[in-house]
Parts: C-alpha cells; structure tokens; sequence
C-alpha cells in the first residue's frame, strides 16, 4: 500500500521568482485549483555567487529506528536496488525496468503524467534551450505516463545500462531509430496502432496525446519475446539511511537549462526529501515558480536524491545531440542532493549493460538515501555556485 505523506493536502500559494529582465514589476502569484499541500516553501532569488562554501545544516529529522545500509553489491531479497527500498509486489523485480521518454516541452502538456510513480528519472538537454526526461520504473508500475515524445541517442546508452524497455513516440529515422533498434532490439518500442494497450495515443494525434502504462508495456514486450520472467542484474548503488557526516549546505538547487526552462528543487526537512517546483511564464513572459505535481494522483514530485551528473555532450544538429555515458572509466564529477547536503563525487561507467556508480572523492561507494532519484546530466562546461548560503544554481552548457 503507498504510504500517503503530507504532499498530497492543499498548497500553500507559491512563491514568485522572477527571472525575465525585462520587468522588474512582480507578478500575480499563481492559482492552482486541487493542488498537493504542504508548508509554505522559501527560495531567494538568484544573485551573486560566493565561493566560500555554507557550514552543513543541521538536520531536523527523526532519526529511523532501523537504518538501511545496502549496496552496492549484496540487497536484502525483496529490496529494489535502484531504491534500496523493499517492495510489496517481489514479482515485478523479475523483468525488465520499464523506462518512458515524457515530454517537458511545450508546456501545455504539463502537468506530467507518472512521474512520482518512477524509482528514478534521467533529465538531459535535447537542444533550443529544452530538455526531456527518461523514466524508470521497476519497484512500481503507473497506469498512465506521458505525454510521451520522441528518442534520443542517448536512450540507447541508458536503457541498455539499466536493461530497460523503452516506451517513446517516434525517433529521428536517420540516426536515433536505427541506433534505438540496433542496440535495443525488441526492447525499443515505438507508438504504433499494434502497441496499444500498452502506449496509446489516446487524443488527437498531437505532441500531448501518447501515453504508456507501464505493466501492459511488459506485457506486451513479454509477448513479442515469448517469455514471462527476466532477473536483472541491477546492483551498484549503495545506500545509507544514514545522515553523510561530509558535504555542505544545500536547502534549495535551481536547475536552468535556459532563462525559460527552469526546475528548482527545495529541501523538505518534514519528509527529508527534495520538492520539484517549475516555472510557469505569463503572458508578459515573465516567470513564475509553481509546484510540479503529477496528473495521476496530484502528488507533489519528489526524490530523496537529486544527482547532477557531468558529462560531455556532441552536438550534431540543434536538436541531435548524443551524451558521453558510455566508457568513462576514469570518472566525471557528480553532486549528490540529499538530506539537505550537497555532497561532491564521482560517476563512472563499469560496463554497458549495468548501471552507472558513483563514488566519493576518495573512491568509496558514494551513499543515496533510500528512495526515489533525480538525475540531471549536464554538459562538461555547466556551472554550479551558490548563489546564497545553501541555495545552488546550475547552469547546463554545452559540451
């Protein structure tokens, strides 16, 4: 049974940030009618950074009676190693992570469908300023995810790593379908009339009409293979319930791909997890941050981890892009959100069909919290500072 949390009562009336600067005159907040509750939030606006780092935060949660300490190579049986949480349901640890390409732009397809279903969400740069996520679901199943759009190369990396299926909506015939199909095989599937029940379009044929449900997609993946269970090989991650002794402030990270595509995720010391809010633009095309909350339950997005991950980007065309995931062996840097810290370290790749790990500084298994997990992949050339003691913003760059 999902545990019902303090997300889903009545919001507070959200901020405003405004970002554009054209206007310095603020803006209506915004009315959100059924929205998820919880205390009021407080973020500063974005000024100059410093570059002495905050002291860490005190935390102000309870501890746990029983810490979970798993990973990254042995799992207690029934524990979802994407997670480090066990799972009602075992049966679905024996088949392939579920993972679908849903649209953040444009914006009239907001809000999102599923996304606080996922174990984990990959968020990247797709070119002109926007960006898509890939969703992972493994421990839990969504009936409805979506809006779904198109693939991307870096798709083929991702989900063969997690030895996914992917659910998307079409992909650039040239290079990113062949390169989807050659590596995934009958694990790419694409919106077709012979995919629904399983990934619809259940509108008007337009960018917000395709959904997936992400059991009917093992289902219907299960029936094109003639087969009913696949044990994964999913280890690497290691987690700590744990509070780290190491790492700096961290109350808030505002995430800008461009000054019209910002995310911002705020640290909630009640449930110990990171609140997602987005921006809204008005009319006069200034800008606005409201809460994200997923369609399906009104829930608010969350994740006890929030990882920004450094890799380098080839750009072919403005929107054709590919990530470097695959071969970093040595190691990129990688910033670890969690429990109000932000925790510098290092990702690698240990092999194509097995997940990304990360690392301390000192090249010991880097601690997630239990639960849920945001990864941001920007380019090499990102920034990250803190714009105001334990409040971070980053800027995606390319490469």
């Amino acid at each position: 049974m999902k545990k019902t949390t303090h997300y889903q009562l009545l919001i507070i009336p959200a901020f405003i940030l405004l970002v554009c600067a054209c206007s310095s005159q603020p803006i209506a907040e915004p009315t959100l009618e059924n929205t998820p509750t919880r205390r009021n939030p407080t973020s500063t606006a974005t000024s100059i950074p410093t570059n002495a780092p905050s002291p860490a935060a005190t935390s102000t949660m309870t501890p746990t009676s029983t810490p979970v300490i798993a990973g990254p190579e042995v799992y207690p049986e029934g524990m979802n190693p994407l997670t480090g949480l066990m799972v009602e349901n075992q049966e679905l640890l024996k088949r392939h992570p579920v993972m679908v390409k849903v649209s953040n732009f444009p914006r009239e397809g907001r809000p999102h469908a599923g996304l606080s279903s996922a174990d984990m969400v990959f968020d990247y740069f797709i070119g002109e300023g926007t960006n898509r996520f890939l969703a992972l679901y493994y421990g839990e199943d969504a009936e409805k995810v979506g809006p779904i759009r198109s693939g991307r190369l870096v798709d083929a990396q991702l989900v063969r790593m997690y030895q996914g299926i992917l659910g998307y909506a079409g992909a650039d015939q040239s290079s990113v379908n062949p390169t989807l199909i050659n590596q995934l095989g009958n694990r790419a599937i694409s919106q077709a009339p012979k995919t629904c029940p399983a990934l619809c379009d259940v509108g008007d044929h337009s960018v917000f009409s395709v959904f997936a449900d992400t059991s009917l997609l093992t289902q219907y993946y299960n029936q094109l293979e003639g087969t009913t269970d696949f044990q994964p090989d999913l280890k690497g991650m290691y987690f700590d319930s744990n509070r780290p002794k190491t790492g700096v402030a961290a109350e808030s990270l505002m995430v800008k791909f461009n000054a019209y595509n910002i995310g911002e995720w705020q640290f909630d010391d009640i449930e110990g997890s990171y609140l997602r809010w987005i921006e809204k633009v008005a009319a006069d095309n200034n800008l606005s941050m409201i809460p994200l909350i997923d369609r399906n339950n009104n829930e608010l997005i969350h994740a006890e981890n929030v990882i920004l991950l450094f890799a380098p980007y080839t750009q072919y065309a403005p929107t054709l892009h590919d990530v470097g995931l695959w071969y970093n062996w040595n190691g990129q840097r990688v910033v670890l959100f969690r429990d109000g810290l932000a925790v510098e370290g290092v990702w690698k790749f240990v092999g194509t069909d097995h997940p990304l790990q990360f690392f301390t500084e000192a090249g010991e298994s880097l601690a997630l919290k239990p639960g849920k997990t945001w990864i941001i992949i920007g380019g090499l050339a990102s920034t990250l500072e803190e714009s105001n003691p334990g409040h971070w913003t980053f800027q995606f760059n390319l490469p």
